[in-house]
């Protein structure tokens, strides 16, 4: 056994191609990775396997072939490109006798680093116990102890390891409760958003594609910029007025990457609600990126993770002032715009995003039936001065059903309240994707939209 260094930052690199050799592109974003979390890379081993080792996922000869690379280059840790089991990362840590660190511990550590709100850095810390509560048993030699004796302690006692387990889960509940807390207040922030049915517009996108840029360059909000993986964490919410006055709420949120840790994933779910109830997704893209259509396919796999699949998008394909293209807008087979070209760093073609923008949450006015309990008078009131209301029948509970016509963002909005049902009269086959999948019973309560 070996007492584990608690500093270093020379790193030796590990990067397998399952199944054919490992992509360059691949080993280039690790790398991004492993500079971004402070590391620097001294040597990268590369290889190629038809499967995962059970012992070392590399093989014994590619694990000795690391302990010897790490020697020669005096490295303090081993980063290894893809997810290790705990028993996996234990016995290449004891092999080489360096630190081992996974994909998915690389990603946490990054976030540590890069969460500044509060509600960033509890969700942080509770996906980071998560994933270290199957790794106790390491390289630690202490862990193996029993607490000490003594009068009326004596016994078979307790060992280090399961007081570590025990004090882990004990933090995780803790961690855990403070999160519910946070996400209540952010829920209450959320509902009094939506009393006034304002749109809301969230930017989405593989890490680095450039969607702060983009944030700050359309709402001129101090928004920290960097050219590099996860350069920002926590979520910043702007109200935008849109062309003809329309106002909606802008909102950035995390970068994506393959194989985001599902710890990552759960621990931020309150984080990515802006996401997943957003009327509107703006997908930003890199376009210079050769594999921007892999990243496409990521992004779209975590929204579906968290619920947010079905929400309308419009692709922004950013940095086109690498490639030396004008800024343009792309219209599907009903003329609605669907891709956006444009550099956010120039501002080149942001008038063209904001008109899109504009006409995606203007399009898809309908008739609806909107049934209200006894305490939104408030609302009623609203709505008539609003002028959408066409007719009105009371209810026998006290309530009253008004028949109006209204755009699909504030029959979206009227739905998340409680007390309200929606029921849409639309017509088949122009159903908006926002609404696709609640349409499937005709009836929108509120609780259908978390």
């Amino acid at each position: 056994m070996f007492e584990r260094p608690r500093t270093g930052e020379r790193a030796v690199l590990v990067r397998l191609g399952l199944g054919a050799p490992a992509d360059p592109e691949d080993i280039e974003e690790f790398t991004q990775l492993a500079v971004s979390a402070g590391a620097q890379p001294v040597a990268t081993i590369t290889g190629r396997r038809e499967r995962p080792d059970p012992r070392y996922f590399v093989g014994s000869g590619k694990a000795e072939e690391i302990r010897d690379c790490a020697l020669a280059n005096t490295a303090d840790v081993i980063l290894v490109d893809h997810a290790l089991s705990p028993s996996q990362e234990r016995n290449l840590e004891k092999l080489a006798g360096r630190r081992v660190l996974d994909r998915n511990g690389l990603i946490l550590d990054i976030f540590a680093q890069r969460a500044r709100s509060p509600e960033g850095k509890l969700q942080v810390e509770l996906a980071q116990l998560k994933h270290i509560a199957t790794r106790l048993v390491r390289g630690w030699t202490h862990l193996e102890r029993q607490r000490g004796g003594g009068i009326g302690l004596r016994g078979p006692g307790e060992t280090q390891l399961e007081t570590d387990r025990r004090l882990v889960g004990q933090r995780v509940r803790v961690l855990t409760r403070r999160l519910e807390k946070l996400q209540l207040q952010r829920e209450t922030g959320r509902r009094a958003r939506a009393e006034i049915p304002v749109p809301s517009v969230a930017l989405v996108g593989y890490t680095n594609a450039g969607k702060s840029t983009l944030f700050r360059a359309m709402t001129g909000a101090d928004a920290y910029v960097a050219d590099q993986l996860f350069a920002t964490l926590d979520p910043l919410v702007r109200r935008l007025r849109l062309p003809g006055g329309t106002e909606c709420v802008f909102a950035d949120t995390v970068g994506f990457i393959r194989e985001l840790p599902h710890e990552l994933v759960a621990a931020f779910r309150s984080t990515l609600t802006e996401a997943r109830e957003a009327t509107l997704l703006l997908h930003v893209i890199d376009a210079s990126n050769p594999r921007r259509d892999e990243h496409i396919g990521a992004v779209n796999a975590v929204l579906e993770e968290i619920g947010a699949g079905s929400i309308r998008q419009i692709c922004v394909y950013n940095k086109i002032d690498r490639l030396g293209i004008a800024p343009r807008v792309e219209h599907d087979a009903d003329g609605l715009p669907v891709r956006v070209w444009l550099s956010a760093a120039r501002g080149d073609g942001l008038e063209l995003l904001r008109a899109a923008i504009t006409e995606r949450i203007a399009r898809g006015v309908r008739n609806a039936t909107l049934r209200l309990s006894v305490g939104q008078g408030a609302l009623r009131s609203r709505l008539y001065a609003s002028g959408t209301v066409r007719a009105e029948r009371a209810l026998d509970d006290g309530g009253c059903e008004l028949t109006a016509q209204l755009p699909d963002v504030e029959l979206l909005a009227l739905a998340r309240l409680p007390g309200v049902q929606v029921v849409v009269d639309a017509p088949a086959g122009n159903v908006p994707a926002a609404l696709g999948g609640l349409l499937e019973s005709p009836v929108l309560p509120a609780a259908e939209l978390h």
